[in-house]
């Protein structure tokens, strides 16, 4: 590495864990200070933030392979997480979550079900999720941050004890990356969190500009027409995938047939299911809904939201599709002539192209800018996943009475105790792909059907929410053992089928399971006291299922009125979902020089963000301060 490239990764890095370290004094003064800044922080701060935790490095290791090998209909992996559920809390759930005035997702949950046994079990359920959840992530993490640096450094950093490896190059990077994140966020909770990935984001936007603006001066149309195809470039799909790749290139149109997504029709459709689902269950208890629960009212709260949604996607996409064209020119045709293609060589494409065709300077700017990429998604869990620990768990249920000092000193300890067991879990993770899968189909469908039903039905109560919650758990917790022992199973067995199948398509199996739990959870046993339940409905004031509160409040106050918003906000949230996948395919299109498909991606663009300043931005600017 070039010693300019290098100073330019120190002094990033030192300037990242000094402005952690320092603004830190801030922190010192109580949990709500620590875990969420007091409340007190701006909300275009907390938008910056929030879409600087969802610019991780193996997410866009991930992505970068899937829009290489898939092209721009591409973008529709991206519902598997889903990503448009962001677009459902702009438009309705960041309102409904931020009345609760509480600290955690876990302490939400107590508003909705009440404090009794069945509210405390509904409570403790959703907090061990948070805490899986984060674990889940952090490994993630780990394999990504360590597949990348040991591509992008020369040292070897194998650490052997005589004929045994205790730690490979990939996993000493990952170590020690972690832990100079791990200092400043344990130090400084929120509000190092917010100040170091609001500087984070700035250098992700840099290095975003700087490689596609070389990619659209240095390699020319010519260069990337040769390689690339018509169906390549179309975001329309049927059933099944049409030819991607030409003869020349064969080896990617296999790697596609063996992927499991031929039938894209099925993977589009099932994430559509997933999807509506997921978006209105809300987000999962973890970094955005702590900067949701962050802000200073309601309505910064939907602004914050829409925010994310306007500043993410499309400096991501300059980063990743810059990218991508680069591995188009350069790696394509050497990647072709291996027989042996997997999808494993696709999240190396990040690192390769970094490493040995983007010029100096560039270079260094860039591996700054996944770097930040990396720690702010991960200080951002470090953050969110320990206050479930220590203000759900340990406050509520074994010291309720102690100092501020004291719960920040076992915050600290929480903190650590997560980082290592999601480091623990990511020596195991076979790959980014499979941990990837496993979060968003898996682990996240065994919490959809119960967070879906708390919503919008009144006779739900905490056990069915319990029950639900639990089913889900364990089955996406089987399919993960099933998915890292799959080489062991006799070929032809159920279990071996099982193991073999794609995650997105166990989805209906989990939350079915889940439901199941939800439904039987509920109806064997007693109904949420209608006092809990009048308190929540009129605070949060959510639709659906809510007659028999209604007509209790509307009793009692005959000014009372039930929202109906229902067709307004579903309607909001499609034009959204356009509005977000048109700055998705923008930036793609500008790079691979498909200049009518990029303007009508803009014309769209500008079309729905006229329609939602009507719809949605006129409305949230009625809200209360």
């Amino acid at each position: 590495m070039n010693i300019i490239d290098l100073s330019i990764i120190i002094f990033y890095i030192l300037l990242t864990v000094g402005v952690g370290i320092w603004i830190s004094k801030k922190a010192s003064k109580g949990l709500d200070e620590y875990f969420l800044g007091g409340k007190s922080i701006k909300w275009y701060y907390l938008g910056l933030s929030n879409g600087s935790g969802m610019f991780d490095i193996s997410g866009t290791s991930w992505m970068v392979g899937i829009l290489f090998l898939y092209g721009v209909k591409s973008f529709l992996f991206m519902w598997l997480w889903p990503i448009w559920n962001q677009i459902f809390i702009m438009m309705f759930l960041a309102v409904w979550i931020r009345r609760s005035q509480v600290m955690t997702g876990s302490e939400w949950i107590l508003t909705r079900f009440g404090n009794d046994r069945a509210g405390k079990a509904s409570h403790i359920i959703v907090a061990i999720f948070a805490i899986i959840s984060a674990i889940g992530f952090i490994a993630y993490f780990f394999e990504g941050i360590g597949k990348f640096m040991t591509v992008i450094l020369p040292w070897d950093l194998t650490l052997n004890l005589g004929q045994s490896t205790l730690l490979n190059s990939e996993h000493s990077y990952a170590l020690i990356i972690i832990l100079l994140t791990t200092i400043y966020t344990v130090k400084g909770g929120m509000f190092s969190v917010v100040a170091t990935e609001v500087l984070q984001y700035g250098i992700m936007v840099i290095a975003g500009v700087l490689v596609a603006g070389y990619t659209l001066i240095y390699y020319t149309d010519i260069q990337i027409t040769s390689v690339i195809s018509e169906e390549w470039k179309n975001i329309f799909f049927g059933w099944e995938l049409d030819t991607h790749w030409s003869s020349k290139y064969q080896a990617f149109n296999n790697l596609i047939d063996s992927e499991g997504y031929k039938m894209f029709g099925a993977l589009v459709g099932m994430s559509l299911f997933k999807g509506f689902f997921a978006s209105i269950a809300g987000p999962t208890p973890s970094y955005d809904l702590q900067r949701i629960l962050s802000t200073k009212s309601v309505k910064e709260a939907a602004y914050m939201s829409g925010f994310t949604n306007l500043i993410l996607f499309i400096p991501r996409y300059l980063l990743i599709g810059g990218i991508v064209v680069i591995a188009l020119v350069t790696l394509a045709p050497q990647m072709s002539e291996n027989p042996a293609l997997t999808g494993k060589d696709l999240e190396i494409l990040l690192p390769t192209v970094i490493n040995f065709h983007v010029p100096v300077g560039i270079k260094g700017l860039l591996l700054a800018g996944l770097l930040a990429a990396f720690m702010s998604t991960f200080s951002a869990f470090v953050n969110a996943g320990p206050a479930y620990i220590v203000n759900d768990i340990y406050k509520k249920y074994f010291k309720p009475e102690a100092t501020s000092e004291h719960y920040i000193k076992i915050s600290h300890i929480a903190s650590f105790v997560i980082v290592g067991l999601g480091v623990f879990m990511g020596f195991y993770a076979d790959s980014i792909n499979s941990l990837t899968l496993w979060i968003t189909s898996s682990l996240f469908g065994g919490y959809v059907a119960a967070n879906f039903l708390k919503w919008v039905w009144w006779r739900f109560n905490g056990w069915g929410y319990f029950w639900g919650m639990f089913a889900g758990l364990v089955v996406a917790s089987l399919q993960f053992v099933l998915d890292q022992n799959k080489g062991s199973f006799e070929v032809g067995t159920w279990l071996y089928r099982l193991s073999e199948l794609q995650a997105i398509y166990l989805f209906p199996i989990i939350f079915s399971f889940s439901v199941l739990g939800s439904i039987l959870g509920t109806f064997l046993t007693r109904p949420t006291d209608i006092f809990v339940l009048k308190d929540f409905y009129k605070n949060v004031r959510p639709w659906g299922f809510w007659k028999p509160v209604y007509k209790a409040l509307k009793s009692e106050d005959a000014s009372f009125s039930a929202n109906k918003d229902f067709g307004k906000d579903m309607l909001n949230c499609a034009i959204g979902i356009v509005w977000q996948s048109s700055m998705i395919v923008l930036p793609i299109f500008l790079l691979i020089r498909d200049y009518p498909k990029m303007i009508i991606s803009l014309i769209v663009f500008l079309i729905t963000s006229a329609i939602l300043k009507y719809t949605w931005l006129d409305v949230v600017r009625k809200l209360p301060d």
